[in-house]
C-alpha cells in the first residue's frame, strides 16, 4: 500500500516560466527561500522537460503523467506530491485541449492513488474531483440525447455505416429481427426505421431487442426506463407505418451477455423465416477479455477466466445471423500495465478534447457534460483494475482476428454505403473524414484513426 507520509512544503502557485526557471537551477543551488522546502526530484523532470521542450506541450504533459504514475506504483511519495503539484500549475482544467486532457488524467491518477486511503491530502483532491465528475454526468432525456449525439460524428458514423449495411442484408426480407448492442439506448433505431419504412417492397416487421444493462452504467445516462423508451420508439414506428415490437432483456457484457444469448436462442425455435440482425455499436469492448483472468490469477482469485470475448462470438456465430456490425473505437486499452494504458489513452483521448473545440463553446453545459463523458472514460481506464475497469477497447485489427476465428467473414461496405457516411460527415468540421481500410471504414480526425465500422456474415 502507498504510504504518503513525507511532509511536502506548501508552494505558491507560478507560471510556466517560473517553473522552467526552477528546474533549470543547479542541483547543487540551494532552493530560494520563497518557495521553502527542497527539490531532489528536480533532477528527473529537468531531464524530461530538456529533451521534450516547452512544459506546455502534449509530450511534456505525457511525460510528467508518466513520472506522476511512475511514482504512484512504485510509493514514491515525495514524488508523488510535488509533481501534482508541477501539474496543477500547468494543467488548468479549463485550459486549451492538452491542458484539459492533461487534468482529466490527473484527476484519474490521483483517485487511483487515493484508493489506498493512506494519504489524506490526494482523498480530498479525489473527492473534490468526483464530485465535479458526477455534477455534469447529466442524465439525458431521449430527444436532449439524441441532439447531444448528433453534435459530432463519434457514433453517427458508425450509426450511418450499420444503417446502409444492415439495409442492404435485410432487403425484401418480410421479418426483421434487430438486436441493437449500443452504449447510446437505441439513438441510432428512428433513422433506422425511417430508412426501412421507404423501401420499394414496403416496410418488413421489425422485432428490436436490446440488452438491459443490469451493472454496467457508463455515459451517456438516459432519464428513462427501457420501458418508456421502447413504447416511444414502437410509436415512432407506428407513425412511419412500420410495424415494431419491443422487447428488453436483461443482460450484461460481464458475463458475455449469456442470459441475452440464451433468449434468442428460445426466440429462434419459435419464430423460423426472420432475419437476425446483431448490430454492436461500442459495447463490445466492455466484455471483459483475457488480460482480466491474468489479474486473477495473479490475486490467487482463481483459474484465468476464458476468453469472454470469444464465447459471446461463439455463440453469436451459433445464431447464424444475417449480419452482424461491429463499430467500436479503434484504440488498445488492455495493457495490464497502467502507464502504457496511460500513453495509449492518451495519445487517442486527445482528439475527443481537440473536435470539441469545433462544436462547442468553452463554459457551455452541453461542453462540460461531453467532457464529463471522457473525464469518466479515462478515470475508469487509469483508476480502476479487475472487473470494474471495463474500458477495455481493442483496435480494429484485433477484432477482426477474433470475428475470423470464430467462424465470420467480413463483408465490404459498398459504394452507396460509403456515399451516405461521407454525405453525414459533410455536416461536421472539416477535420473529421473517412478511410476505407481493406473492406471496412474507420472515421479519422485530422488523419487519426478515431472509430472502425465492419460488417460480418457467418462464414
Amino acid at each position: 500500500m502507498m504510504q504518503f507520509t513525507t511532509s511536502v512544503p506548501l508552494l505558491p502557485p507560478i507560471g510556466p516560466d517560473g517553473l522552467r526557471l526552477l528546474l533549470d537551477e543547479d542541483e547543487d543551488d540551494a532552493p530560494k527561500p520563497s518557495l521553502g522546502g527542497s527539490w531532489p526530484w528536480r533532477g528527473r523532470l529537468l531531464a524530461s522537460a530538456k529533451t521534450l521542450g516547452s512544459f506546455n506541450t502534449a509530450s511534456c504533459m505525457e511525460q510528467l503523467l508518466v513520472h506522476f504514475a511512475n511514482a504512484i506504483e512504485s510509493n514514491d511519495a515525495t514524488l508523488a506530491q510535488q509533481i501534482l503539484w508541477v501539474l496543477n500549475n500547468i494543467a488548468p482544467p479549463d485550459g486549451d485541449c492538452n491542458q484539459r486532457l492533461t487534468s482529466a488524467f490527473l484527476r484519474a491518477l490521483v483517485a487511483r492513488a487515493s484508493r489506498t486511503g493512506s494519504c489524506k491530502m490526494l482523498t480530498a483532491v479525489a473527492a473534490r474531483a468526483d464530485a465535479e465528475l458526477a455534477l455534469h454526468l447529466h442524465r439525458f432525456s431521449a430527444i436532449d440525447l439524441a441532439s447531444f449525439i448528433d453534435l459530432t460524428p463519434w457514433h453517427r458514423f458508425g450509426y450511418a455505416a450499420a444503417n446502409a449495411a444492415i439495409a442492404e442484408a435485410v432487403e425484401g426480407l418480410p421479418v426483421v429481427h434487430i438486436v441493437d448492442l449500443s452504449t447510446t439506448h437505441c439513438m441510432q433505431m428512428p433513422t433506422l426505421i425511417n430508412l426501412l419504412a421507404n423501401r420499394p417492397e414496403g416496410p418488413p416487421l421489425i422485432r428490436l431487442t436490446v440488452s438491459g444493462l443490469t451493472t454496467t452504467a457508463a455515459p451517456p445516462i438516459l432519464d428513462m426506463t427501457y420501458d418508456e423508451l421502447g413504447s416511444r420508439l414502437v410509436n415512432f414506428a407506428s407513425s412511419r407505418n412500420v410495424a415494431m415490437e419491443f422487447r428488453v432483456i436483461p443482460s450484461d457484457p460481464g458475463d458475455a451477455f449469456d442470459s441475452l444469448i440464451e433468449q434468442l436462442r428460445v426466440q429462434q425455435l419459435v419464430s423460423e423465416g426472420e432475419a437476425l440482425i446483431v448490430n454492436c455499436q461500442m459495447l463490445l469492448h466492455y466484455i471483459p477479455e483475457e488480460t482480466v483472468g491474468v489479474i486473477a490469477s495473479t490475486m490467487n482469485i482463481g483459474p484465468p477466466m476464458l476468453s469472454l470475448r470469444t464465447m459471446f462470438l461463439k455463440a453469436l456465430r451459433s445464431l447464424e445471423p444475417t449480419l452482424v456490425t461491429v463499430v467500436d473505437e479503434d484504440a488498445d486499452f488492455t495493457a495490464c500495465d497502467v502507464v502504457r494504458r496511460l500513453r495509449s489513452a492518451f495519445n487517442y483521448l486527445w482528439i475527443a478534447y481537440d473536435a470539441v473545440d469545433t462544436f462547442l463553446p468553452k463554459g457551455s453545459e452541453q461542453r462540460r457534460r461531453y467532457e464529463a463523458g471522457v473525464g469518466w472514460k479515462i478515470e475508469n481506464v487509469i483508476a480502476e483494475e479487475g472487473v470494474q475497469r471495463v474500458e477495455r477497447l481493442e483496435r480494429k485489427g484485433r477484432w477482426a482476428q477474433r470475428m475470423r476465428a470464430t467462424g465470420f467473414r467480413s463483408v465490404g461496405f459498398t459504394e452507396e454505403a460509403a456515399g451516405e457516411v461521407k454525405s453525414m460527415l459533410d455536416e461536421h468540421a472539416a477535420g473529421w473524414g473517412m478511410k476505407r481500410e481493406e473492406e471496412d471504414l474507420m472515421l479519422t480526425w485530422k488523419g487519426h484513426n478515431v472509430v472502425f465500422a465492419t460488417a460480418w456474415l457467418p462464414a
